[in-house]
């Protein structure tokens, strides 16, 4: 369905995506490299890709769970 989605905008609308994982894992997460490829071409054809690198924002004030020994 999301190759769908993509597919269906390409080159007609815009589409905003942000994912946690690099391109080069998209085929583990889809199960099919042919489809993530596909899916990579029609999504960075046309784009501005922002790269972010360092610590997360949201993970910043994160505590880890205290483990309570019985």
């Amino acid at each position: 369905m999301f190759f769908q989605l993509v597919s269906s905008r390409y080159e007609h609308a815009s589409l905003i995506m942000t994912s946690n994982l690099p391109f080069a894992r998209w085929g583990d997460v889809f199960g099919d490299l042919t489809i993530a490829s596909a899916m990579i071409d029609r999504i960075v054809h046309h784009a501005d890709v922002i790269s972010l690198k360092g610590n997360s924002y949201r993970l910043k004030q994160h505590q880890p769970a205290e483990t309570t020994a019985h």
